[in-house]
């Protein structure tokens, strides 16, 4: 079996492939180790010239980014991945916990697996190889609960509604999200009143720091 490892601490990749020796004690696995965006898309890219694959990625989000090829976090690079080897089996793994974060994670990918980083132990990592290897799809707890959390809130299930929020934090003004955002400014105004509604407020500010607090943001 050969596995990507892609994270930016060597420390965390000897750690993973030190679990995966002494969970499976599996012989002729080769490990693929890979400390940021561009050498691991050198990488792939090299696998693939062979006309071989990968058969497991474990792949940290937060990784320094290959900009000639705009990849810009570990998600881009598993949608690389993804389109390149279909069939390789794919464990996303993110510090993040905040809400949009992991659930924009979450439905940009739809990775095999999905880990917050502070859930993993030797054990769970084991258990969530084997359970992605046999076809089935993992999140741990923690991602589990930040996608119940976006789904108590309905409207920010929907991509614009998440955009509008996102740019309201970094100080964009109502009437200059119609320039980043591809809605009118009346549907955009109108999203953000029912947002306001959800949030139970009645002003942006008060929009913002609710959706902070409740780690929509």
């Amino acid at each position: 079996m050969d596995i990507l490892i892609v994270d930016d601490h060597p420390m965390t990749t000897d750690g993973y492939k030190s679990a995966i020796i002494k969970a499976f004690n599996i012989e002729n696995t080769v490990f693929h180790v890979s400390h940021d965006c561009e050498s691991a898309y050198e990488n792939i890219m090299d696998r693939a010239s062979s006309k071989m694959v990968f058969n497991l990625a474990i792949i940290d989000h937060s990784l320094p980014a290959y900009k000639e090829q705009k990849i810009s976090s570990g998600c881009d690079l598993a949608l690389f991945l993804k389109k390149t080897m279909p069939n390789c089996k794919i464990m996303m793994i993110t510090a993040h916990t905040e809400v949009i974060i992991v659930y924009n994670i979450y439905k940009r990918l739809s990775p095999d697996a999905l880990i917050i980083k502070n859930d993993i132990t030797p054990y769970n990592l084991a258990d969530t190889i084997l359970e992605i290897m046999q076809g089935k799809q993992y999140q741990s707890q923690t991602v589990k609960n930040c996608i119940a959390e976006i789904w108590k809130k309905d409207l920010m299930v929907e991509d614009f509604n998440r955009q509008i929020l996102f740019y309201l934090t970094k100080g964009y003004k109502v009437k200059e999200l119609e320039n980043v955002i591809s809605l009118a400014a009346s549907t955009i105004q109108k999203r953000i009143i029912n947002m306001k509604k959800a949030f139970a407020v009645t002003d942006d500010s008060s929009l913002i720091k609710e959706a902070i607090k409740q780690g929509f943001i």
